[in-house]
């Protein structure tokens, strides 16, 4: 009787993955199939003119690295200096009880309602324009849980033995951190930086009132302070504002391209880290 049980879960779970792996492959296969088609050198390397009636998501890809890169750079130390706060030096359970909270409160909230907040905050009070600065300025504030949540379970997860054992060979508290627990939860981290990551390419929401729907293309400095459209939210304005579905399809390929490069980079970056 037991073993019979035992065989029916495992087949039901073997089904249940089985028919996720297939929605997976087929939803991929589907955006392939309708997108590749009009990929080409001339759509990811120039800009859309309505002159030339022609399409081009240069701008559109590299405000999207502008927007990773920004987002990153800040919310990186900011995620994993708060993690290893509240793991290895908060004392008061009240305030590190509050911070999570705040966390897991800030992650449940709707990205419409951060669009908005940024839009209020950075543009109107702040007096910024809408752009990357102020579109990197609300991911942040969005993808800030996700890094510290995976951080601070990472490192809840190292062996309480590692921090004794190099506490007793004469380690001080910041070097045992930095040299016992942070290199023993790199994979942590290097999973809340991919959703970080994936996140921010796939957010339009939010950045439809912040960093704007600009189509034209702009160095890094003007991006700051000038509209300038993400391939979500260009995708969004072929699809739903003019209803080109097929330049929308490529336009999906890119990102799944992009978040693709972007997630083995940073697992081969981990595993470096860890490594050494």
């Amino acid at each position: 009787m037991r073993k019979a049980k035992d065989k029916t879960l495992k087949f039901l779970m073997s089904l249940c993955a089985a028919v996720t792996c297939l929605l997976l492959i087929g939803l991929i296969g589907y955006l392939l199939y309708r997108g590749i088609p009009g990929i080409n050198a001339k759509f990811l390397t120039t800009q859309t003119s309505y002159i030339s009636d022609s399409i081009g998501i240069l701008p559109n890809i590299l405000n999207t690295l502008y927007l990773i890169v920004l987002v990153m750079i800040i919310v990186v130390p900011l995620g994993v200096g708060a993690a290893v706060y509240l793991t290895e030096y908060a004392s008061n359970k009240r305030i590190s009880n509050a911070i999570g909270f705040a966390v897991e409160t800030l992650t449940g909230i709707p990205s419409i309602i951060f669009g908005l907040v940024g839009m209020l905050f950075f543009t109107q009070i702040l007096g910024l324009r809408q752009g990357i600065l102020a579109g990197s300025l609300t991911l942040i504030i969005m993808v800030l849980p996700t890094v510290i949540s995976n951080t601070k379970e990472s490192l809840l997860a190292v062996p309480q033995s590692y921090r004794e054992g190099a506490l007793a060979l004469g380690s001080g508290k910041w070097h045992m951190v930095r040299t016992v627990v942070l290199p023993n939860a790199v994979d942590g981290i290097v999973t809340g930086c991919i959703l970080a990551v994936g996140r921010v390419v796939g957010e339009s929401a939010a950045l439809l009132f912040t960093a704007g729907f600009g189509l034209k293309l702009l160095g890094f400095a003007e991006a700051l302070q000038s509209s300038a459209a993400s391939l979500t939210v260009a995708l969004y304005i072929y699809a739903s504002e003019e209803g080109k579905f097929d330049v929308a399809f490529s336009i999906a390929v890119i990102l799944i391209c992009i978040t693709l490069i972007i997630n083995l980079a940073a697992s081969l970056v981990g595993k470096k880290v860890r490594k050494s």
